[in-house]
């Protein structure tokens, strides 16, 4: 009986641990913003972020790059991102 209730906790202990480190992994990595061109008080404000904390941009291509490297380990697009992309340049505005 000991040893059946110590692998439940076990195997749950272990299920709990990869499904959050999935989630911390996945979140630290920034969303999309529809703003391809900032303005005034935006502009200082991204301009002072570092570039790995901005949000993705459509159509600014070396920020975006840097940012995936970083994140991902590889500088090329998925699909996902280029839906990403034109869902946020024409469905957020």
């Amino acid at each position: 009986m000991v040893n059946g209730k110590r692998r439940r906790i076990t195997v749950t202990a272990t299920l709990a641990l990869l499904l959050g480190a999935s989630t911390v992994g996945q979140s630290q990595e920034p969303g999309w913003t529809s703003r391809a061109l900032k303005w005034g008080v935006e502009k200082q404000i991204s301009d002072e972020t570092p570039i790995l904390l901005r949000p993705y941009r459509p159509l600014h291509f070396y920020g975006n790059m840097v940012r995936r490297y970083y994140y991902r380990g590889n500088p090329l697009p998925s699909p996902r991102d280029l839906n990403d992309a034109a869902h946020a340049f024409f469905y957020f505005r």
